[in-house]
């Protein structure tokens, strides 16, 4: 049986991360293709904030193609790995490179713009908005890398409006189906 990449993908906010608890909880690998664009930042900046990420995600692209961040990606992914979740999937790009090398589930997190910046102005992780305008901002650039349509092509929708408890019920039900699915076991 093939490995199954399970992609996660949503705005900023919408909770993918309660996605990638569960995944975590299940005993299932998570990569966060952000770590490739993280330290590609550290190594040509020294230093790691919001715009010097953006601005290199956009050259690592540039530069190399847009499917570069997916194939450093998988080459973390160790070879006796049957189900891994990728964090942070912006392209179909992207997914067309974990289809080359597996089967593929896409699993979208939506919310609200109002949920998810009133998320984001309480998390006060550096780099979030600290203002609707700018808020509006990093969602587009999020989309001109193309990720509305990985979302509006999503096999699996979790719809993250209500308790975070609702959320995390729904991401189980979901990952825990796949696991099923595909014949693997959880930890």
């Amino acid at each position: 049986m093939q490995r199954l990449f399970i992609l996660i993908a949503g705005m900023p906010g919408s909770g993918k991360s309660l996605v990638v608890q569960v995944a975590r909880e299940l005993g299932l690998s998570v990569y966060n293709m952000g770590d490739v664009v993280r330290e590609e930042t550290l190594k040509r900046y020294g230093q790691i904030t919001h715009d010097l990420m953006v601005n290199v995600s956009r050259v690592l692209r540039i530069e190399r193609g847009d499917e570069i961040i997916a194939l450093k990606t998988i080459e973390r992914i160790h070879s006796d790995e049957k189900i891994v979740v990728v964090d942070g999937v912006r392209s179909l790009k992207e997914v067309e490179v974990f289809r080359r090398h597996g089967d593929t589930v896409i699993v979208a997190v939506h919310a609200s713009p109002r949920a998810r910046f009133k998320r984001l102005l309480a998390r006060k992780r550096p780099g979030d908005p600290e203002s609707y305008e700018e808020f509006a901002r990093r969602d587009l650039t999020e989309l001109s890398f193309g990720l509305g349509d990985v979302i509006a092509l999503a096999d699996y929708m979790v719809v993250n409006e209500g308790t975070i408890e609702e959320a995390l019920s729904k991401a189980r039900n979901i990952l825990l189906g796949l696991v099923r699915e595909h014949g693997g076991n959880t930890g």
